[in-house]
């Protein structure tokens, strides 16, 4: 950010919140709903105080019915609303899928571009305390095989903020993933109104020797990974994509060719996550400016624990990112 402009220091959750009550200012088309958000303000308390500024016919509670929630988010879309849904758990996408997959995403294009999808579904991912193996899935790689949808996935207030107003202005469904753990962290956000375009990745932190590409909070345990390894004399990258659908592979690309070796690192599952195809295309564009193989770092294949002890095994830790690294620059 310009040291010119004004800013605040807020979390990612009062970040969030901004942008739905900028964007439902703006624009009288925007609803919201879903289940609790309406007085209850939202089981993540992400939409308190919007029913009561902008009353019940644009904020309100829905059954516990995902199907119906992302089905009526696209009946509304293509007659003229802009709607933002929001799934309590992320994980229960999989009962709006049809929904996700064969209409957000398709019928734009399967009907000549006649209509227009404006959807928002914001999903809330990743594990938040002992919540179960049902309550704290990643499933955002799912969408990576969806053609027509965009995928979003935020790691800090800033980016949360101007990519969420940027989603809900853009005519096409855009999945909006946030991390629950990422609600509470703190960082500065501009007083006056900015955007953040979809499909521009962010270089978090600068460096020479390995590009780290993480999603999600596994951003923020990277960054602090990077600080242990400076004072081990080794100057990590962080590459942040910021949306996964599109992928902004040139930024990716130019990091890579920079530094010669590549750590990705996500929450997802490690099999089939979004770090086997951004690992893919690195292969296919720019295997000869690598010094070692690619590594990842996922989630172990199994279901997550509902101890909160035994969760803490499932979430990427620094220390493996630092044994990964150490292991590329050994190579």
């Amino acid at each position: 950010m310009s040291t010119s402009v004004k800013v605040k220091t807020i979390t990612m959750r009062e970040a969030i919140v901004e942008a739905l009550h900028e964007e439902m200012e703006r624009d009288e088309k925007t609803v919201l709903f879903g289940e609790d958000v309406g007085k209850f303000g939202g089981i993540n308390a992400i939409t308190r105080g919007l029913y009561e500024k902008f009353g019940g016919k644009r904020v309100f509670d829905t059954p516990i019915a995902e199907t119906t929630i992302v089905g009526a988010a696209l009946g509304m879309a293509i007659t003229g609303l802009r709607p933002i849904p929001e799934l309590q758990f992320g994980d229960f996408v999989g009962i709006a899928f049809d929904e996700v997959f064969n209409k957000l995403g398709k019928w734009r294009f399967m009907h000549g571009g006649q209509m227009e999808v404006p959807v928002t579904l914001r999903l809330p991912v990743g594990i938040a305390g002992g919540a179960g193996p049902e309550h704290s899935q990643s499933p955002q790689a799912l969408f990576m095989h969806a053609p027509g949808v965009k995928i979003a996935i935020p790691s800090t207030p800033y980016d949360a903020k101007g990519m969420l107003k940027t989603a809900i202005r853009d005519n096409n469904a855009v999945l909006f993933f946030e991390h629950k753990l990422l609600y509470a962290m703190k960082g500065e956000v501009p007083e006056e109104e900015y955007l953040i375009p979809l499909g521009k990745a962010d270089v978090k932190k600068e460096g020479k020797d390995v590009t780290i590409i993480a999603t999600a909070l596994q951003v923020q345990t990277s960054l602090e990974a990077a600080e242990k390894l400076a004072k081990l004399g080794v100057e990590a990258e962080v590459v942040d994509p910021r949306t996964l659908a599109p992928l902004d592979m040139e930024t990716i690309l130019q990091s890579v060719r920079k530094t010669g070796r590549v750590l990705i690192v996500h929450e997802e599952p490690k099999t089939g996550g979004c770090g086997a195809e951004i690992a893919a295309q690195i292969s296919e564009q720019a295997l000869f400016d690598l010094q070692a193989p690619i590594k990842r770092i996922g989630s172990p294949d199994v279901p997550i624990a509902q101890s909160i002890y035994l969760e803490q095994f499932y979430r990427p830790s620094e220390d493996q990112i630092i044994e990964a690294v150490k292991e590329l620059m050994e190579y």
